[in-house]
């Protein structure tokens, strides 16, 4: 069984804290926690450094447990021969057992941290909410080597990812227990995260990430008994003579995804120019049977009378770009449809939907759409969210930003229609498709090299089947 990974919110953490804190010696989560950070920012020492022996390390140290984690990982590092430095930001209000051991140790509070290799960010934990307070956003900015986290970025909402403020860039994250949502919400802020168990036994998360084997091990393939039909045949209503590429992109997506047979309804000649595979009709009535519609991308805001004959139908119905400006104008065409409806917005298209930003709160923000329209929303970005009513969040971290280009969303509602008309439920289809979508943006950007270089749609569109065979060649993973 591949697990996937979970995040948990201050409140479960905090529960399973307390529930901890009755089992072993008071202490012993601390200092599980600090040796887990302390071995880190050693590795990390090594890495960068060559050595560990005679390094230094900074220590920017705030008040309660989460600077008494990083001056107990100081005591640690202090003993393995770094030469460590911390300063508190909050003297009075210093954890003080951490604080004797680190002076035990031999390490120096400072006013000022002076030149170091790495610096440690135990600010705070997530107890902390809004922006860094001056004396520590200062300190921060002054910062120009590595910074590793204890537990979270400072400044960074740790159940939101939001950031208001001054706030730190971690290049390396350590997080305590149990992963948080800002891990999954704000991974541009949090670099590499990893994960040091203290002993925590957690509930049922309500957010939570496929793992890609996963996403491997599920995909659709052609069985021994399959044909053309059975492997599912996806309809498409897509592009328009103002937008003939989106017809394209969203079509094709759907033919390298996985579909035995794509449907295109429309009169793009295009499509059919550049996708010899599809079997086009000049409009919907016209098309054959299918397992799932596709409509929106590039269509117009025109067709609305098209979009409200697909959702009357019992088919599953993904709607995209011009379909959700139909729909912001008139909701009740989904409310209440029984059978799987896949919403996709960016953050603007969101706003119209609903009439507020998505933020500061995504995943609230999405769960709130979903139960109040009865769908399943899958929210854009480079975090992307994925809500049906009834079932857990979940979320993609694409890993970086190279899907955002013109195109790409028509790219991700093939991908989704396809995984659909195959039969499989709606929430894993939208997951599945957004990890496939960021893993094919990211090959198609470095393409063989070391360093990524911008894309466009049709690159991304080509990657796609690659995407597929890397993620179906992964071995299972336990990742919580």
């Amino acid at each position: 069984m591949v697990a996937r990974r979970d995040y948990f919110t201050v409140d479960q953490v905090r529960a399973a804290e307390a529930e901890l804190f009755t089992r072993v010696p008071d202490g012993v989560p601390m200092r599980r926690a600090a040796f887990g950070l302390a071995r880190v920012v050693a590795d990390e020492l090594r890495s960068r450094t060559g050595g560990v022996v005679g390094r230094s390390v900074g220590l920017l140290v705030g008040p309660g447990d989460n600077g008494g984690d990083g001056l107990w990982a100081g005591a640690m590092l202090r003993r393995r021969g770094v030469a460590v430095q911390a300063v508190l930001l909050n003297p009075e209000r210093a954890h003080a057992q951490g604080l004797s051991a680190f002076r035990q140790a031999g390490g120096r509070v400072v006013d000022r941290l002076g030149e170091v290799d790495v610096v440690v960010d135990a600010i705070v934990g997530i107890s902390g909410k809004g922006p860094l307070r001056p004396a520590a956003a200062e300190m921060v900015a002054a910062v120009r080597v590595p910074i590793i986290s204890a537990d979270l970025p400072s400044g960074v909402d740790p159940d939101t990812g939001a950031i208001d403020g001054p706030a730190v860039r971690a290049d390396v994250t350590v997080t305590f227990g149990a992963y948080k949502p800002v891990h999954a919400l704000a991974p541009a802020s949090c670099g590499r995260i990893i994960l040091v168990p203290i002993g925590l036994h957690l509930p049922d998360a309500t957010l939570s990430q496929l793992d890609p084997a996963e996403v491997g091990a599920e995909w659709p393939v052609p069985g021994p008994f399959d044909d053309k039909y059975t492997q599912g045949v996806t309809g498409v209503c897509a592009g328009s003579a103002e937008y003939p590429g989106a017809g394209v992109l969203c079509t094709g997506a759907a033919v390298a995804a996985t579909s035995g047979m794509v449907r295109y309804a429309g009169s793009d000649t295009e499509v059919v120019k550049q996708l010899p595979e599809v079997v086009a009709a000049p409009s919907i009535q016209e098309t054959g049977r299918v397992q799932a519609w596709v409509f929106g991308p590039g269509v117009g805001a025109d067709r609305r009378d098209d979009l409200a004959r697909l959702l009357a139908t019992d088919l599953p119905v993904i709607v995209d770009a011009d379909g959700l400006t139909i729909l912001s104008h008139e909701p009740d065409l989904v409310r209440g449809r029984q059978a799987p409806t896949v919403l996709t917005p960016h953050a603007g298209e969101f706003a119209r939907l609903t009439g507020a930003s998505p933020d500061p709160d995504r995943p609230a923000a999405v769960r709130a759409l979903a139960e109040q329209w009865g769908v399943t929303v899958l929210l854009k970005g480079r975090a992307t969210i994925i809500a049906t009513p009834g079932e857990p969040t979940l979320v993609n971290d694409a890993g970086g930003s190279w899907a955002a280009t013109a195109g790409s969303g028509d790219v991700l509602a093939g991908i989704i229609g396809a995984l659909l008309a195959a039969g499989k439920p709606p929430t894993w289809a939208a997951a599945a498709a957004a990890r496939t979508h960021a893993l094919a943006a990211n090959l198609a950007a470095h393409a063989g090299e070391t360093a990524g270089a911008p894309i466009s749609a049709t690159p991304l569109h080509t990657h796609i089947r690659p995407a597929i065979r890397l993620l179906r060649e992964l071995p299972p993973t336990a990742t919580n």
